[in-house]
C-alpha cells in the first residue's frame, strides 16, 4: 500500500483524536500522520485470502481476525499502525473504549507494496517487535511467490522464507497453516 507523509506534527493522543474523525485511514509514525493511499487489486485478493485461510481455521477457537481496519499501538515507542491482517487470541486489550486500537496482537501479516517494502521489513518491524504479545510477523511479496515469516522465540527472532507453491508455513502460536497456493490462488504471477 503505498503512502504519503503528511508534515504535521501530532502528539499520540492529538493523533488519535484527529484520526477517528478522517474517512480515511492515516497512520502515525515519530509524530508523523502517514497517509495510507489506496490497495491495488493483487494486494487485496491476497489480504482477502490469508484472512479467509486464518479465520476459517480459527472459527471455533478464541483467536479473532481482524483485516486492514483494525489499528494497532506498539509502545513504549508510540506508533499507530494498520497491518493488513491481525490475529489475537483470548481477551483483546484496546486502547480505550472506542475499541479501534488492539494493543496485544500476536500475528501481524503485511502485504508488501513497492513505495512500502522497505519500512515492512526495518523499522515497522522494530516497532511492532516491542508487542510483547506478538509471536510472528509475515511478510507477503504480492508480485511474485515470496513469503518472510518472522517467529519470536524467547527473545530472538527466527526467520524463514517461502517461495514455492507447494510450501505450507506453520504458524504454532495460533496452531495455523497458510498454504501459498492459497494466498496466491488468485494472483497471476509473471513467469521467470
Amino acid at each position: 500500500m503505498s503512502t504519503l507523509t503528511a508534515q504535521t506534527y501530532l502528539t499520540p493522543q492529538e493523533y488519535l483524536a484527529w484520526e477517528r474523525k478522517q474517512p480515511f485511514k492515516n497512520e502515525y509514525h515519530n509524530g508523523q500522520i502517514v497517509a495510507m493511499s489506496g490497495a491495488s487489486r493483487v494486494h487485496n485478493r491476497i489480504t482477502v485470502d490469508i484472512t479467509v485461510q486464518l479465520s476459517n481455521q480459527l472459527m471455533e477457537g478464541e483467536c479473532e481476525v481482524f483485516a486492514s481496519e483494525m489499528r494497532v499501538r506498539t509502545s513504549p515507542t508510540v506508533s499507530y499502525f494498520y497491518p493488513d491482517v491481525i490475529v489475537f487470541c483470548g481477551e483483546p486489550r484496546f486502547e480505550d473504549d472506542a475499541f479501534d486500537t488492539l494493543l496485544n496482537p500476536m500475528l501481524v501479516v503485511e502485504v508488501l507494496s513497492p513505495s512500502t517494502a522497505a519500512f515492512d521489513r526495518g523499522e515497522k518491524f522494530e516497532h511492532y517487535k516491542q508487542l510483547a504479545s506478538l509471536q510472528a510477523y509475515i511478510l507477503v511479496s504480492q508480485d511474485r511467490v515470496h513469503v518472510e515469516y518472522y517467529r519470536r522465540q524467547d527473545t530472538r527472532w527466527l526467520h524463514n522464507t517461502f517461495q514455492r507453491l507447494e510450501d505450507v508455513p506453520s504458524l504454532p502460536s495460533i496452531e495455523c497453516e497458510v498454504p501459498l497456493r492459497a494466498i496466491y490462488r488468485r494472483v497471476v504471477l509473471n513467469a521467470s
